[in-house]
């Protein structure tokens, strides 16, 4: 029983210390932001701080409209978050429950499309959207990723879990398709849906060529360009730099926050049977 505890204590060790080396590029910006000019000038530099200096994200709001590119970055994000679950859970409802002609080939080419490059779709993508005069707009950002295979596919194979008997007895009780979906297979789903959620809202969180392609204006700009411009500002200044990123790390912290228990058991769902 000793040994076993000593071999259990060992792995937590490891797994501490492995984890210590993941976290350190975000622990390291984090304390770098409340760092002056001259701390982070220092060679090596230190990994705490002397004292928190606000000074940095004072500055950085201050050279650019960081807190309006946080503001659209939001909006955009939660928009297409909330259009993909619209979108996906309907189309994996239908794939799942429904019955119609040539269903399997249809889904089978709804998935071919995740293995079409972004690359190869941007420039049509952005032709249309210019040519509807949706450059520098929030529906210019918006409409082209309102819908998206990955979804359709996580929750199609997260509907075809769930108990049948449930259905069963709903279509004897006379439960249609509208019913049966909003009062059986919503609340079931929450750990899909979280899932879902949290991939989708950090996946355009992060986005930074489409963004770039079709926003000229500051004011329509999102975070991961702002970044970029505070750096293009104040190239040396990495302190400054790292309070800018920090704060655009803040929205996905709480978020992760908020749902990695439904995150985790969306990812585990399925993976254990009784």
């Amino acid at each position: 029983m000793t040994m076993s505890r000593i071999g259990a204590a060992f792995i937590y060790l490891i797994l501490l210390a492995v984890s210590l080396i993941v976290l350190y590029p975000l622990l390291f910006t984090v304390f770098s932001s409340f760092m002056t000019e001259k701390e982070v000038s220092v060679f090596p530099p230190p990994i705490f701080p002397h004292q928190l200096y606000w000074g940095n994200f004072q500055k950085a709001v201050e050279t650019v409209p960081i807190v309006r590119f946080i503001v659209n970055s939001v909006v955009v994000s939660s928009a297409i978050t909330a259009a993909q679950l619209f979108t996906s859970s309907l189309a994996a409802y239908a794939f799942a429950f429904m019955n119609f002609r040539f269903k399997s080939a249809l889904f089978l080419l709804y998935l071919s499309t995740m293995m079409i490059p972004w690359e190869v779709t941007i420039i049509p993508n952005y032709l249309t959207v210019k040519s509807w005069g949706w450059l520098d707009s929030y529906q210019g950002l918006i409409v082209p990723f309102m819908a998206g295979a990955f979804g359709v596919f996580l929750l199609r194979q997260f509907f075809l879990q769930l108990p049948h008997e449930l259905f069963e007895a709903a279509r004897m009780d006379g439960c249609g398709h509208v019913r049966g979906f909003v009062s059986i297979v919503l609340p079931l789903s929450r750990p899909a849906l979280a899932t879902l959620t949290v991939y989708v809202f950090l996946n355009h969180w992060n986005s930074y060529l489409w963004p770039l392609l079709i926003t000229n204006k500051p004011t329509m700009r999102t975070v991961q360009i702002g970044v970029a411009m505070l750096q293009h500002e104040e190239v040396m200044s990495w302190n400054l730099i790292l309070a800018g990123v920090t704060l655009v790390l803040l929205p996905s912290f709480v978020l992760l926050a908020l749902g990695v228990k439904q995150l985790i058991r969306g990812i585990t769902a399925g993976a254990v049977k009784g």
